[in-house]
Order: structure tokens, then sequence, then C-alpha cells
């Protein structure tokens, strides 16, 4: 199970009110406007001027450790935020701090230096160099640093067992296989050892079951080295597996930031809501969510931790009539049982019924 993030740790990155505009002049309309709050009218008003707004007034924090979940649809504005952050995009307008320092003011030849050290970047398409095996297409970062050949060869020994490719040391790109390409991407950038890793749908383009197995390595890479992460994808149960918390957009909006139990569990709205609505519940309801609180503890009934989801309680359940003790800290919250359960999934149901009633056109009157 991850390994949740702190969310009273401090920002890792910080992005503020960020804009991108194409076409047309756009400082004008910050000097006068973006301060005025209804970011929804102004970008409106650009694009009845001919310009188009890809991202408009986002904010929100990466936390130290935190893997921080993008959604949207195509178009939304998902992968320009990303490529803002790393300013591989000039923004229009905005503020992007990394460790409290200014990004969007760095000169070129910082940013070079701070893309080297500080940031990982791993992108849908590989990128190998073809005429490298692959130790040699994860030292090429190291090579450019100017690391010491042994200490390159060490880190990249180490991050070729971190990603489970050890023996395929000599071999060339043509000769891996997609999920073994996408390995040898994600130990390049985690060579450099970044502080910060952005990550745009890095799994999209590999098979189901590679992409299953690609989820697990970098949860157990995640689980060891405990990166500040923004990660894009456009599937919902990709994300509901790895993500601490998520923000889903919409024409260059930030329409929600949460938990995915919180957008599951409150979606802002029927954007949101369709988003979500295919996620079993099993795997977004944790034992603290469906504690019935006329139970008390008892001595021998087995114990789990809070944040177990429910899917995962299901199989103690099973064998384990009387309940199950939720702890947290070495505090005892409770305890779930196959009643409780029940109940917390029929509510859900319900409450999904009257979204989808809600939504629904209503019937043409005779």
């Amino acid at each position: 199970m991850q390994t949740r993030s702190d969310e009273s740790a401090p920002a890792k990155l910080a992005c503020r009110h960020l804009w991108k505009v194409y076409r047309g002049e756009a400082a004008p309309y910050f000097e006068r406007e973006v301060s005025a709050g209804d970011a929804g009218a102004l970008a409106r008003r650009m694009r009845a001027d001919g310009a188009i707004p890809a991202v408009a007034d986002v904010t929100f924090d990466v936390h130290v450790g935190e893997i921080f979940v993008i959604m949207g649809l195509s178009g939304s504005g998902k992968s320009t935020v990303v490529r803002c952050l790393s300013r591989l995009v000039e923004p229009s307008h905005g503020e992007v701090r990394l460790d409290r320092e200014d990004l969007l003011g760095k000169s070129d030849r910082e940013l070079i230096d701070i893309r080297r050290h500080k940031m990982g970047m791993v992108f849908q398409s590989f990128g190998l160099l073809p005429h490298l095996n692959v130790f040699d297409n994860i030292a090429f970062p190291l090579s450019l640093q100017g690391l010491p050949a042994p200490e390159r060869n060490e880190r990249v020994s180490r991050v070729i067992q971190l990603v489970g490719l050890e023996g395929r040391e000599a071999s060339f790109p043509r000769q891996l296989s997609g999920g073994q390409q996408q390995r040898v991407g994600i130990a390049r950038s985690l060579a450099a050892e970044p502080e910060l890793w952005f990550l745009d749908e890095p799994f999209s383009a590999l098979d189901p079951l590679i992409r299953r197995q690609m989820q697990d390595e970098f949860l157990h890479i995640q689980n060891t080295l405990k990166k500040s992460i923004v990660f894009i994808t456009h599937d919902f149960l990709e994300a509901l597996r790895i993500a601490d918390r998520m923000m889903i957009m919409r024409d260059g909006m930030v329409v929600q930031v949460g938990t995915p139990a919180d957008l599951i569990l409150s979606p802002a709205d029927d954007y949101v809501a369709e988003f979500t609505e295919d996620v079993p519940m099993v795997r977004v309801l944790k034992a603290s969510d469906v504690l019935d609180s006329s139970r008390t503890v008892q001595p021998e009934m087995p114990q789990r931790d809070a944040d177990t989801t429910v899917e995962d309680l299901l199989p103690v359940l099973s064998t384990h009539r009387e309940g199950i003790a939720m702890m947290r800290d070495g505090v005892s919250l409770g305890v779930v049982t196959a009643a409780s359960v029940i109940s917390a999934l029929a509510h859900d149901r319900h409450q999904h019924r009257h979204r989808q009633q809600r939504r629904a056109p209503e019937p043409p009157r005779s």
C-alpha cells in the first residue's frame, strides 16, 4: 500500500495564478484585469478577442514527497501546465516557486542547471538514443553534468537495479519491449537524482498488463525515494492507485483539487462526477470512512490501519464476522463490520443515482 505524503509538509513547488495565452498580446489583460478575480470571465473575453488561454489562473501546491496528479480531457491544459512549470513553455503570467525560489525569474543558464540537478522529466514518448545501449542511455545526462566516471557508473548501476533492468545493460532500445524502454526512460531521469519529478502520461502507450506492472514499479520507487511528483494521466483508475492529491482541469482552469476520495465522494460539479462515476467504491473508501460507531473493539479482533481500503478489508471480514479493529498510530479508532461496509456502499449508490437523475435531461413536454 502506498504511503501517503504529509499535507502539512512544506510546499516543494508552489504555483500561483498561472496563465498561458497563445495568439495576440496578453500583457494588457494582466495589467488591467487579471487581479479582478473572475478568471472565467477574463478567459472568455480573451477567446472573444481571438486569443487562446490554454492555462487560466491555475493555483496549487505540491508538498514534499507528494504525488500530485493532474487530470482532464484532451485540451484541458494539463500538459501545458507542466511545461510552464519547467519553463519548456514560457508562462504569460503568474508565479512558480521551487523551494521558495522564483523559477520564472531564472536566467537560461540557471534554468539549465536546475533541470540538470533538481528536475526530472519523463514523457509518453521514451526519447531514448537509439545508438546507445541501456547503460549509456541512462548515463547520458550524468555525462552532461560532468560527473566523474566512478560516481556515474555507481549511480547508473543503482537505478538499473531499482527499475528491474539487471542483465539488460548492454541491450539497445530496439531490443527492448515497450515496458523495458519506459523503464530506461525512468531510470535515466532518476539517475540525476531530481528533487522534483514531472511525468506526462508516461505509461499511456503501454499495454494494460505492462502498464499495471509499471505502476507497481513506480510506487515501489516512490516508496523508496519519496520524490515530489507531478503526474499527468487521463486514466482515473491509474490516478486512484498513485495519487496523494489530484487536480481536475477543464478549459485551462482548475475545477477541483483534493484527495481521490474527496473528488469521488464530494465532486465539485457534474464534470468531476462524470470522471469518477465508474470507479469501484471499494477501492476508494478507507476503513476510517466505514466505521460502525455502535461497536466496541474486542481483544480478539484483528487489527488493520485506518487507511486500509475497503477492498483490502473484504477478505478479512469474510472470516472475521465480529469485525476488524481500526488503528492509527497505535490508537484505536473503532470497528469496521460487514454491515458498516454495506451501509456505506448503499449510501454511495443512492448518491450516485441522485446525481444521474439531476444530470438527466427533462422529457419533452406534450
